[in-house]
C-alpha cells in the first residue's frame, strides 16, 4: 500500500471521531434553535454533518443504528413523546455519504443479535469498497426482550451468550472478508476469465451458533479487513473487545480510570468516549460516558492529559447537532493542532492508514501467515 504513516511517528498525534446519533445526545437537542428535526431523516442532513467533520480532518465518524425505538428505558420502550423516535439505517447512510467525502472514516454500527453475519460482511465490504478504503463496522450486542420481538426466533440469551455469539459472528465476518484473495479478479476478455476460482477459498465455519461455508459474494474489501470497533463498559466486553476489535470505545470517569482501562484491552488503539456540551449546563444528560461541559481549551486539556494515561484517541458524542460538532471542528481542532498533538491534514488515503495499522495478509492465500 505504501501509505501507512509510522506508527513511531505518530505517538504525538492523537486521534478524534464523533459519534453521530439523530439531533445530539441531549435528549432536548432537537428543540434547538439550530437543529434540523425536520431533516433528521434525509441524505442531505447526515451528509452536511460527516462534511463538517472531514473539514476538521477527524479521524472517522460512527454512525448509530439498533433494532429498536430509542428509549430512556433500559428494558423496553417508553411513552414519552418529548424525544427522537426513529432512525435511519446507519450502514445505508454511510454508503449515501461515502461518495460525497474523500478522506475520513465511516464506521456504522450495525447489531450482530437477531443478524446473520453473511449479510454484514457483505455490506461492510460493500461500504469499503464504494469508499476506497474507508469503511469500520461499530459492533453491538442487542439484549432487549422488544428488539427480538421484532424477529420472533429466541428469546433473549444471557449476557455470557451475547458476547460469544459475537466472538464468532465477527470470526465468520472476517473470513468472509478473506474469502477472495487480492487478485482472484482476472477480467481477462481475451481469454474469457473473469475470476480465478482457485484464489476463492471455502470458510467452513461451524461452530454450535452459526455455520458458514462461504464464500462472500463480494471481493476482498480494499483495505483487506475494515476496521472492527466495540464499545466496552466492563471486564467481559473488554475481553470480547480485546480478542475481536481492532479498536475499543471505553468510558472512563478520569485519567486515573483511563490508565486502568487501557491496561485491560491490549489493542492499538484504546479510544475514550466523552459526551460534550459546550458553553452550558448539561442538564437531563444521563450517560454512560461523562459528560464535557467547559470550554474546547479546558477539554484539550483532559484530551493531552488522559492520552498520557494511555488513551489513543476520543469519540466525543456532540450533545447538539450541529452546535457542538462545529465546536469540535472550528474550535478545539485548531486547539489542538496549536498545541502540535493534532494532525492540520489528512495523511493517508484509508481508514487503516489514518490510524497507522497495516493491511492485514489474507488467511488463505498461499503462504499467508494470519495471527
Amino acid at each position: 500500500m505504501g501509505e501507512v504513516p509510522s506508527v513511531i511517528g505518530m505517538t504525538r498525534n492523537l486521534h478524534l471521531a464523533v459519534a453521530l446519533d439523530g439531533a445530539g445526545w441531549h435528549p432536548a437537542a432537537w428543540r434547538e434553535p439550530d437543529a434540523r428535526p425536520a431533516e433528521l431523516f434525509t441524505a442531505r442532513y447526515w451528509t452536511d454533518l460527516v462534511r463538517e467533520a472531514e473539514a476538521g480532518t477527524l479521524d472517522f465518524v460512527t454512525i448509530e443504528d439498533a433494532l429498536g425505538l430509542q428509549s430512556d428505558r433500559p428494558d423496553g420502550p417508553d411513552d414519552r413523546i418529548d424525544r427522537v423516535r426513529g432512525r435511519l439505517d446507519a450502514v445505508l447512510i454511510a454508503a449515501r455519504v461515502a461518495p460525497v467525502t474523500r478522506h475520513i472514516g465511516l464506521m456504522p454500527t450495525a447489531t450482530v443479535t437477531h443478524t446473520e453475519p453473511f449479510h454484514i460482511a457483505k455490506a461492510i465490504a460493500t461500504l469499503d469498497h464504494v469508499s476506497n478504503g474507508r469503511a469500520g463496522w461499530r459492533v453491538q450486542v442487542s439484549g432487549r426482550p422488544n428488539e427480538a420481538t421484532h424477529f420472533g426466533r429466541r428469546a433473549v440469551p444471557d449476557i455470557e451468550e451475547l458476547f460469544a455469539e459475537a466472538t464468532d459472528y465477527v470470526e465468520v465476518v472476517r473470513r468472509l472478508w478473506d474469502s477472495w484473495e487480492d487478485d482472484a479478479e482476472i477480467r481477462d476478455a481475451a481469454t474469457g476469465r473473469f475470476i480465478d476460482r482457485d484464489k476463492l477459498h471455502y470458510i467452513d465455519f461451524t461452530g454450535p451458533r452459526f455455520s458458514v461455508r462461504g464464500p462472500s459474494i463480494t471481493p476482498r474489501p480494499p483495505q483487506g479487513q475494515p476496521l472492527v470497533t466495540a464499545l466496552a463498559h466492563a471486564e467481559l466486553p473488554y475481553r470480547f473487545a480485546a480478542g475481536s476489535a481492532d479498536l475499543a470505545y471505553v468510558t472512563p470517569r478520569d485519567a486515573a480510570d483511563a490508565r486502568a482501562i487501557a491496561g485491560q484491552v491490549p489493542l492499538p488503539h484504546v479510544f475514550a468516549d466523552l459526551v460534550v456540551y459546550f458553553g452550558g449546563d448539561a442538564g437531563q444528560i444521563t450517560s454512560d460516558a461523562t459528560v464535557f461541559t467547559g470550554t474546547p481549551g479546558e477539554l484539550a486539556d483532559l484530551l493531552v492529559e488522559w492520552q498520557a494515561a494511555g488513551i489513543t484517541g476520543f469519540r466525543l458524542r456532540p450533545a447538539r447537532l450541529p452546535a457542538d460538532l462545529l465546536t469540535i471542528t472550528r474550535e478545539l481542532v485548531p486547539e489542538l493542532r496549536s498545541r502540535g498533538v493534532f494532525r492540520s491534514a489528512y495523511e493517508a488515503t484509508t481508514l487503516r492508514g489514518l490510524l497507522g495499522l497495516p493491511r492485514p495478509a489474507n488467511r488463505y492465500a498461499r503462504g499467508a501467515r494470519v495471527a
